[in-house]
């Protein structure tokens, strides 16, 4: 295949694994359990730490440091939620709070470490708005360094009404952030300076899903050429040509995550989108269907429909695949349980281990190594 990726790691020791939900009845905010990979065995699930609706995650480079969003719609009477910064003890697994900043807009639901280990960016579903934060020597956050409010709306009246940043990723140069906004049916692109961790638009500034699509979270391929942005209101998947020169997105395909006969309805949507280390499968959520979706990657970077897996919950919202591409992680969000499976090497298909993780309204799966 070409623009592959090297094969995963081989498997060696556990993995602490995070998982970010939404606060609740059964959930009071950061949990982690334990990943043996030789077993595919799960430890306790431990609360580590508490904090208003850490929907979403994100491990510094170094993996000293994680990073939660709080997505809430306001913050100190202003219509903005939080960023928080805690160190990984990778001893206990428990987080040491540093301290939390403004995510300037409402509702933040996502956000990523750049790879220099110098800014956080996040994304304010809310808000319509992206922002940077500067990531100080010990991990801590500053204020933002750059804050870009989005404009517009879509097709869908109910829904794209305004603009909704559902997402925030960086390229594998480190050089573009690719943001997804679902109220604008755009992937926007923007420049970061490591440097000073502010952001600017790319030229061009942008690239259209169909319209409708409802854009919502977003992967690059490991190879570096190709891109997927998966659609939350039309089920769908696009396909990227990605020129990693230029920061420029160019859409080739755009595929849906439902298996053939399944009409798409309103109660269905779909959530995550995530690359097999390997490069050659492309796994997709699907809520209301309750499933994951399998793609195989072709040799031009279009994607060829599998099957699809029920998650054995309900709402499979965020999932996590590990490092060395074994398992998978799908969190239920509405069953409150945290399925894994084993994936076929040669297939990418899943494999249910029979084990179900408890764990109240789960929404994000990050892997550390201990």
């Amino acid at each position: 295949m070409t623009a592959s990726a090297a094969e995963p790691a081989k498997p060696t020791g556990e993995l602490l694994v995070y998982i970010g939900t939404y606060s609740g009845p059964k959930s009071q905010g950061i949990y982690a359990t334990r990943l043996n990979l030789a077993s595919g065995k799960c430890g306790p699930v431990e609360l580590v730490a508490e904090v208003k609706n850490p929907s979403f995650l994100a491990i510094h480079p170094t993996q000293k440091y994680l990073y939660a969003v709080s997505e809430i719609s306001d913050l100190g009477g202003k219509p903005a939620g939080g960023v928080s910064a805690f160190e990984i003890d990778r001893t206990s697994g428990k987080l040491r709070a540093i301290n939390a900043q403004s995510s300037v807009g409402a509702g933040p639901c996502h956000l990523v470490v750049d790879r220099s280990g110098s800014t956080v960016l996040v994304a304010n579903y809310g808000g319509g708005s992206v922002a940077s934060l500067r990531i100080g020597s010990d991990g801590s956050l500053s204020p933002a360094a750059s804050f870009i409010q989005h404009e517009g709306k879509s097709v869908n009246a109910s829904r794209q009404e305004s603009p909704h940043a559902h997402s925030i990723n960086m390229d594998l140069g480190n050089r573009f952030a690719v943001a997804a906004d679902l109220g604008l049916d755009k992937v926007l692109v923007y420049k970061l300076d490591p440097a000073t961790s502010k952001i600017t638009a790319n030229n061009p500034p942008s690239a259209a899903v169909p319209p409708g699509s409802g854009p919502r979270h977003f992967a690059f391929h490991p190879g570096g050429r190709w891109a997927y942005v998966i659609n939350e209101i039309l089920c769908t998947v696009t396909a990227f040509d990605y020129d990693a020169e230029h920061g420029v997105l160019t859409p080739k395909q755009t595929i849906t995550t439902l298996p053939a006969g399944v009409q798409l309805v309103p109660e269905f949507s779909t959530a995550e989108v995530q690359v097999h280390p390997s490069g050659k499968f492309v796994y997709g959520s699907n809520r209301g269907h309750d499933s994951i979706t399998l793609f195989a990657v072709n040799d031009d970077g279009t994607l060829k429909f599998v099957e699809n897996t029920s998650t054995e919950g309900k709402t499979p919202r965020g999932f996590g695949i590990d490092p060395t591409g074994q398992y998978l992680l799908a969190g239920n969000q509405d069953s409150h349980t945290v399925t894994v499976f084993r994936i076929d090497p040669a297939t990418g298909k899943l494999k249910p281990t029979g084990q179900k993780l408890e764990v109240g309204t789960p929404v994000c799966v990050k892997f550390v190594a201990p």
